[in-house]
């Protein structure tokens, strides 16, 4: 970043998604083959997600930056500019240099710029000021002379229709009404996700429980190179399978006690080839119990949890580092 950053929390919640415009300045092609993210202040650093801009949408992006005061832009959700930004890099808790296998890389055309989300959490301060952040991220750059294997992220959501626990209440423990907090402190756009989520995986209705899994058709063949898993507190376990319940089934991620300090990304030992009709599913554990036990949400009323931006909500969410051919 330029200079220190001080995050707020908007809208009464604890939670701040700040975008930040990074030029790499390139004047060829290129090839993103690594990074390593450095966050400044772990303390409200939740984690970041860094998303390609295509030379096309430059202008744009710049656009968005400087209509908002400040240093970058608010931008729940998603890179906050509309249009198609890339998932290109990643840092969360536990993560530490990501080196991606020889021979591939995320295409960086001439111009191309990268959008910095950094997911600022003021739990502990109960959304006020709690500092400044000033990240960086090193990249690795290939010169863009040898043609590698281009890159994509897929990424994987499933539901979270976690209810109270067992001796808990309060207003927050209806699903109508905890979905309705959740686009009060983030938008429209992150609000309407669970029921998206719910119609997609679920056939439009939800079921509460403590263990949710969505499908995904492969649509185009492909190599898939290394897989990761994004939880937030309550997060028990996470799983991704190449066609579960099949002869030709694979676990290709399997973290039975989940540890948000060790978000690393997994590469398999193998690439693994994928074709049409092959399905990748997602599932993840959550435990309402646990809100006792963390001293981040011990304090906060009970709810019923349900996709949110928020480090008190919840996420479940399958990361795919993969090759699709075109």
């Amino acid at each position: 970043m330029p200079q220190p950053y001080e995050p707020v929390a908007p809208n009464g919640g604890t939670d701040q998604y700040r975008c930040f415009l990074v030029d790499p300045h390139l004047t060829t092609g290129a090839y993103l083959t690594g990074s390593q993210f450095f966050p400044q202040n772990t303390s409200i650093v939740h984690h970041a997600i860094f998303f390609r801009v295509d030379p096309s949408q430059a202008d744009k992006a710049r656009a968005v930056d400087a209509a908002d005061p400040g240093e970058g832009w608010t931008c729940f959700g998603d890179a906050g500019i509309g249009g198609d930004a890339g998932w290109v890099a990643h840092w969360a808790p536990g993560a530490n240099e990501t080196l991606l296998s020889p021979g591939v890389g995320y295409p960086m055309p001439p111009g191309s710029l990268l959008v910095m989300q950094v997911h600022y959490n003021l739990l502990a301060s109960g959304g006020k000021p709690a500092g400044t952040d000033q990240s960086s991220i090193r990249l690795r750059l290939t010169d863009g002379s040898r043609k590698l294997t281009a890159l994509d992220t897929m990424e994987l959501p499933a539901p979270v229709e976690l209810p109270c626990a067992a001796g808990e209440s309060g207003s927050l423990c209806d699903r109508k009404a905890a979905i309705a907090d959740v686009t009060h402190r983030f938008g429209e756009d992150v609000g309407t996700t669970e029921d998206g989520l719910v119609q997609m995986c679920d056939n439009g209705t939800p079921t509460p429980g403590t263990t949710q899994h969505c499908d995904r058709p492969i649509r185009q063949q492909g190599t898939i190179y290394a897989v990761a898993g994004h939880m937030h507190l309550l997060g028990r376990s996470i799983r991704i399978e190449l066609n579960p319940g099949t002869a030709d089934a694979r676990t290709l991620l399997d973290i039975p006690v989940y540890n948000f300090d060790d978000q690393a990304i997994h590469p398999l030992p193998t690439p693994l080839a994928v074709k049409p009709g092959d399905t990748l599913r997602v599932t993840c554990t959550h435990d309402a119990g646990l809100r006792k036990l963390l001293p981040a949400l011990r304090k906060l009323p009970p709810r019923y949890v349900v996709w949110g931006d928020g480090t008190s909500d919840e996420m479940c969410l399958g990361l795919v580092i993969w090759s699709p051919q075109t």
